[in-house]
């Protein structure tokens, strides 16, 4: 095996074999993660936010929250100066936020390509795609239970896909490699079926800890250790209860300077008041909290203020997606997190419709327009989410990740140069006239309009000759599109055996267990 400093070199550059891989390769476009040059929606007065913030201090410092199964977190709040009675911890009014105080606004998530690097914080809106479903749909094999061969396949769509920013982390769930091995295999197609930002494994602490060490083979030890090259989602079990497994995982990942996103799960109504104020303060007090414990780990530690609110539905039980008051947490959350200087994570293209149909439509653009103008950093589950987060669709997958494309659009804001204003066309066309053949239009108009890749715009007879194909069918097109022209990206092969060599050993020196 290399040196990590040479490791470190390869990986980011990957020398002459990457510039000739790079010039006879197929071009994969891709865009820059969003910057916003518009505003965002501030929802909530600053007395209401005052109010929150006050509300979620007396709940850290009345009702505390709940540390299970780790004595060692237990310890670390008591010698900060928390009060510790059995597994609740109360914390003095001021000290989460105090502890809060050390993390980062904003940090740069490196990729092995360095042209793929994001920045998280600040303006920047990343978009990542679904996250965590068991099964998955397409139009030929329906729903399924998800195999490594979908995983593989997601992750090539990400890649091929414009305008995603992030390969992601379980795009979905492959229930055919064993529950303890198959980190280790949808963390290696990340690393080597694309090659932009990814995320590690977080349903155990060593396998957190093997995520990092996969890292260390990619770019080398101690760049990893100066540097952020993973996000992970660090789920707090709401209401107010930071379980072991997860916590296990944050401690590693702040210990190695990996980013980590604190997010309450909450299904409004059942592990959260019904009142939007009510959620907003339990959304606060439990990232307090979480983020607080990461600086206790490791100060500066990079983090993200996470949020992943839905309604229920009160005669079903199920929950809803894409609702105002959804949205209206998401707006209120994105205000607490900016009054904290922390990036901000929520939303994503939510939905809880079986199909790829009109309700995920809707449902989807209500949420991914939320984001945008709730100052989202961080959007997870962009694309892809399908029946309330237990299915990654292919088909929504591709229409998703297209649909992203109008929020970079949206995003850039209007120009008003002097080309934009087009006085030249206005003076060449006058009244009655039309603007086709204009110079100004021959000028621009490559780039004037945003036009989806996948919808059809064609007239009503070209479509009926061309089958009469509808959204899915348009879909299930553009999937067979992109993967018939994917090309892997190159991967100095010293590297890939040596990521090889570590997912066999690890395989090797354990039996396979399935819970």
């Amino acid at each position: 095996m290399t040196d990590a400093p040479t490791r470190t070199r390869r990986a980011r550059g990957g020398g002459g074999a990457a510039r000739r891989a790079a010039r006879t390769g197929v071009k994969i476009e891709a865009a820059k993660f969003i910057e916003r040059n518009i505003p965002v929606t501030d929802l909530l007065s600053n007395e209401a936010l005052e109010i929150i913030e006050d509300r979620a201090e007396q709940v850290l410092e009345e009702i505390g929250v709940a540390f299970v199964e780790n004595p060692e977190a237990l310890k670390r709040w008591k010698d900060a100066g928390a009060d510790v009675d059995g597994e609740r911890v109360r914390l003095p009014r001021g000290l989460a936020r105090k502890l809060c105080s050390t993390a980062p606004s904003s940090f740069t998530q490196h990729a092995r390509n360095s042209e793929r690097n994001v920045v998280v914080g600040g303006k920047s809106l990343v978009c990542a795609p679904v996250y965590g479903p068991p099964f998955v749909r397409d139009a030929d094999g329906g729903r399924r239970y998800a195999t490594m061969a979908d995983f593989e396949k997601f992750v090539k769509l990400g890649y091929m896909s414009k305008w995603l920013h992030h390969s992601g982390g379980t795009v979905c769930e492959p229930t055919d490699v064993a529950v303890n091995k198959r980190h280790l295999d949808m963390l290696r197609a990340h690393m080597v079926l694309s090659d932009k930002p990814f995320m590690g494994s977080v349903t155990e602490p060593s396998r957190a800890q093997d995520s990092v060490e996969m890292c260390e083979i990619l770019f080398g030890k101690d760049f990893v250790q100066e540097n952020t090259v993973m996000t992970s989602l660090i789920n707090i079990n709401s209401p107010l209860t930071f379980d072991s497994v997860m916590m296990g995982a944050l401690e590693v990942y702040a210990a190695n300077n990996q980013a980590a996103i604190v997010s309450p799960f909450i299904v409004g109504g059942a592990m959260a008041p019904v009142s939007v104020a009510g959620t907003l303060v339990q959304v606060l007090a439990e990232v307090m909290a979480g983020i607080a414990y990461s600086q206790l780990i490791r100060p500066g530690a990079p983090v993200i203020f996470g949020t992943f609110v839905t309604s229920i539905d009160m005669n079903s039980g199920a929950p809803t997606f894409g609702t105002p008051e959804a949205s209206q947490i998401l707006y209120g959350a994105g205000q607490l997190a900016r009054r904290m200087g922390l990036p901000f994570r929520s939303g994503g293209g939510l939905c809880g419709s079986k199909l790829p149909d009109a309700q995920a439509a809707y449902e989807t653009s209500n949420t991914l327009n939320a984001a945008l103008m709730g100052g989202v950093n961080f959007m997870l589950h962009s694309c892809g989410w399908l029946e309330g987060g237990l299915v990654s669709s292919f088909e929504k997958f591709v229409l998703d990740a297209d649909q992203l494309g109008t929020l970079h659009k949206m995003a850039a804001g209007v120009a008003h140069d002097e080309n934009a204003l087009a006085m030249d066309a206005l003076r060449e066309v006058g009244p009655g006239g039309h603007y086709l053949d204009a110079a100004h239009t021959h000028a621009n108009y490559k780039e004037a309009f945003w036009r989806s890749e996948v919808l059809d715009y064609k007239p009503y007879e070209t479509w009926a000759d061309e089958g009469s194909r509808d959204t899915q069918a348009l879909a299930t097109a553009r999937v067979e599109n992109l993967l018939a022209a994917y090309e892997q990206p190159h991967l100095d092969p010293a590297i890939m055996q040596a990521i090889d060599a570590y997912v066999a050993e690890k395989k090797a020196s354990m039996p396979d267990a399935f819970v």
